[in-house]
């Protein structure tokens, strides 16, 4: 059976009627609010075969029609038309952009925060791989006589930090003096940018102190590479518990255990990460059984022109494909110049 232009425009119908309300659609309700030149009774037929080739649904006896995820995922294909962002929409992204930030830490919550806000629904964010963040500060705090913390905090706005043994003797002035040393030798820098040249270097300053400079950088390294920073940005959830799909308790406890488990988010993230433009996953297409009832919006963004991380929305399937797909685009495009802004000018 082939999708004609009628059928397109039905099932077009359906899933804009079913977005909006939540409500299963009947053919008296296409016939009155979109205008289609047919009557109910054409519509029905249409329907039916709509629901035989498995685009839409009944979801109980007697009642209308709702999508299924191959007619989302068809309306996401073919049907869907590109929805501007109103100007006082574009005016907020434009000044969250525009005001300082310290950090890409502050970069990306801002990002979290506007995707959740324009969209209503759940925001991740992925920060920067391991390889692009750089240190920003980093400090020897003396604990006792033969202890020391050892802190590093990235431009990711993570903080790394590990307790190593000293040799009886090193006072605090002389932490102060390596911390400095270590800051002036490695601030602005990624781990993977760091050449023996650089740790010469360091050595050289601070050869008095040789074995604590290898313990340092021994612990930055192991710090880094275990990658803590693989932490997701989360926020809006009250949006998507706010979905009638979701006044359900079971399901409500299934999706907030599922996002607590920030590695499941950043694996489900990090699998579009390099792929360009937008990549929209309706159901089972995101590959976790109990987000079936879930559809994910997901975009990289990047730095120099090179793939750094993942921007998503979480949502029900019966989102509004056509809005979240935009703010998806224009958030990616703006956090990426942000990122340039930032991070652009230092050396690697």
């Amino acid at each position: 059976m082939r999708m004609d232009a009628r059928k397109q425009d039905i099932l077009l119908a359906i899933i804009t009627d079913y977005i909006a309300t939540a409500e299963p659609v009947g053919s008296r309700t296409i016939a009155r609010k979109y205008r289609l030149g047919i009557s109910p009774a054409t519509i029905r037929n249409e329907m039916a075969d709509l629901e035989d080739m498995g685009y839409i649904e009944q979801p109980h006896t007697s009642a209308g029609r709702i999508p299924s995820e191959l007619g989302y995922r068809y309306y996401v294909d073919y049907l869907m038309k590109r929805q501007e962002l109103t100007p006082e929409e574009e005016g907020l992204i434009r000044k969250s952009y525009h005001q300082k930030v310290r950090d890409v830490g502050e970069v990306i919550q801002r990002t979290g925060q506007l995707l959740s806000q324009l969209t209503k629904y759940a925001a991740m964010v992925l920060p920067p791989k391991i390889g692009t963040s750089r240190f920003k500060y980093i400090r020897l705090v003396q604990l006792g006589f033969e202890q020391a913390m050892l802190v590093a905090i990235m431009d990711s706005g993570t903080v790394h930090h590990r307790i190593i043994d000293i040799p009886r003797g090193i006072t605090s002035e002389d932490l102060e003096t390596i911390s400095a040393v270590l800051n002036a030798k490695l601030q602005g820098r990624t781990m993977d940018s760091i050449k023996l040249t650089l740790v010469k270097e360091i050595y050289f300053e601070l050869v008095k102190h040789k074995h604590i400079i290898e313990l340092a950088m021994e612990l930055l390294q192991d710090s880094l590479t275990r990658q803590p920073e693989d932490r997701i940005y989360l926020g809006g959830i009250l949006n998507i518990l706010n979905q009638p799909e979701f006044h359900n308790v079971e399901k409500v406890k299934t999706l907030l255990s599922l996002l607590e488990q920030e590695s499941l988010l950043c694996n489900l993230l990090a699998d579009d990460v390099g792929k360009e433009g937008v990549t929209v996953r309706i159901g089972r297409e995101i590959r976790c059984r109990q987000m079936s009832n879930c559809s994910m919006v997901v975009a990289t963004y990047r730095l120099k022109g090179k793939p750094v991380g993942s921007i998503g929305v979480l949502g029900p399937t019966r989102m509004d494909y056509a809005r979240v797909v935009t703010v998806v685009e224009h958030l990616t495009k703006n956090l990426s110049r942000a990122l340039e802004d930032l991070l652009g000018g230092w050396d690697k």
